[in-house]
């Protein structure tokens, strides 16, 4: 009799030790999801805003955006931008009037990541922690107000960077934004609109 209740509390004690660790699994998987999807986007964001920074630049020099990142790459290596001083107009007695010298040329690479000793312009087009996935990114123009207007957009789904996590979550993350008729994913620009935002800027 002793023995077969000995058993019982055995079984008990294992059943709750069971529980109780279904239970702070329960916890901890969405935790550790959370905690790796913040991370891992983290870097994903930091690229979008490179790619940002450097279109904007591109965009200064040529009045269009670029869909090539080899374009956008040489862009960064190779480009110059003017040093510009301003001075007033000394003819000019109302004072609004002002001179614009040219006193030099700095380099684009320069300008953006001088201050990045890690920047490797060659993974720009890289999504991070993808299997050396590329950005999508495109570039054109749109009308507003009678106007020509230039645009681009880069992107990557969820599924890029988070292809090695628990798939029900991203797939239930995916849904989630697919049902508020939203990305399913990080992206910057827009395609039909002249914006520069990133989605992760509203979020």
């Amino acid at each position: 009799m002793n023995n077969k209740l000995t058993f019982i509390n055995i079984g008990l004690a294992l059943v709750a030790i069971l529980l109780a660790y279904l239970v702070f699994d329960s916890i901890r998987q969405p935790v550790a999801f959370d905690n790796a999807r913040r991370e891992r986007e983290m870097q994903v964001v930091q690229n979008l805003k490179d790619i940002r920074s450097t279109q904007t630049l591109f965009k200064q020099t040529y009045n269009r955006y670029t869909a090539d990142f080899d374009t956008l790459i040489e862009y960064i290596k190779t480009g110059e931008l003017p040093v510009v001083n301003i001075v007033a107009d000394p003819n000019d007695t109302t004072f609004t009037k002002t001179i614009n010298d040219t006193v030099g040329y700095v380099k684009v690479i320069d300008s953006l990541f001088g201050r990045r000793e890690s920047f490797d312009v060659n993974a720009l087009r890289i999504v991070p922690f993808s299997q050396d996935a590329v950005f999508e990114m495109q570039a054109g123009f749109i009308t507003r107000g009678g106007l020509k207007v230039a645009v681009f957009e880069a992107k990557t789904p969820y599924s890029t960077y988070l292809w090695d996590l628990d798939q029900q979550r991203v797939n239930n993350l995916r849904a989630e934004q697919e049902d508020l008729s939203k990305y399913a994913g990080l992206k910057v620009g827009s395609m039909d609109e002249p914006s520069l935002n990133g989605n992760w800027e509203s979020l």
